[in-house]
């Protein structure tokens, strides 16, 4: 689908929607839609939730450049996006790493320090959420402000490196250590988990969250990022 023309875009305004419907961690079920054949492998599955990452990090690149420009704090945008990492990529993608990704490397023996460095940086990364979704909750101060910018900047500091390596050493190395029977069947615990906890749409519900927050902040044409030259 074309995510122009989606219909969670065109049905909805970013500042008309719920706290709610802006929430990564909503969770709804869906035994129908998690019953059916994993579509994805995990490594796949992981990689393309590091997409969501990836664009949420504009986000707050975003916001620090208004910030640091004199404008005002786009408050409810950030923090539309803190909620999403908090419940989408916090709770669910890193506990899906904690739980299957990372013990099964360290019993191989493989990248075990490399797996201690990212367990520390998810637990950072929560704590700088926490006081991003603190500071957004409502219009900041100058002072307010220039903390905040000081905590998105460390977080994408942190997640960028963060994430390519996962998506590089990591997950290659995972997808070595892992039978292939027991890796079908974490396929499909992957794609249960999705979808108990974000809906029928899951991944693809999600993708409209954050399209809707790059609408709002006037960063979600693509052609935008493209040098003149």
């Amino acid at each position: 689908m074309d995510d122009r023309d989606s219909p969670a875009v065109r049905r909805r305004d970013l500042l008309g929607l719920s706290a709610a419907a802006l929430a990564g961690a909503v969770t709804v079920t869906a035994p129908a839609a998690a019953a059916q054949e994993a579509e994805v492998t995990p490594p796949e599955d992981l990689m393309r939730e590091h997409g969501v990452l990836k664009r949420l990090l504009l986000v707050y690149r975003e916001g620090i450049r208004r910030i640091e420009g004199g404008e005002r704090t786009p408050a409810q945008p950030l923090n539309a996006a803190a909620r999403i990492i908090r419940g989408f990529i916090e709770d669910y993608h890193e506990h899906l790493e904690e739980e299957y990704v990372f013990p099964r490397l360290r019993e191989a023996g493989r990248l075990t320090g490399t797996v201690s460095v990212l367990l520390l940086q998810h637990r950072r990364g929560r704590e700088l959420t926490g006081r991003v979704l603190a500071a957004t909750r409502h219009t900041t101060g100058a002072r307010a402000a220039h903390t905040l910018v000081a905590d998105m900047a460390a977080f994408v500091r942190m997640y960028e490196p963060h994430e390519a390596r996962e998506d590089t050493v990591v997950f290659p190395a995972f997808r070595e250590v892992v039978p292939a029977k027991e890796f079908l069947r974490l396929a499909e615990l992957f794609e249960d988990e999705e979808h108990r906890r974000f809906g029928p749409r899951g991944f693809e519900g999600v993708v409209d969250q954050v399209a809707d927050i790059e609408k709002a902040l006037g960063i979600y044409d693509l052609s935008r990022f493209t040098p003149d030259r």
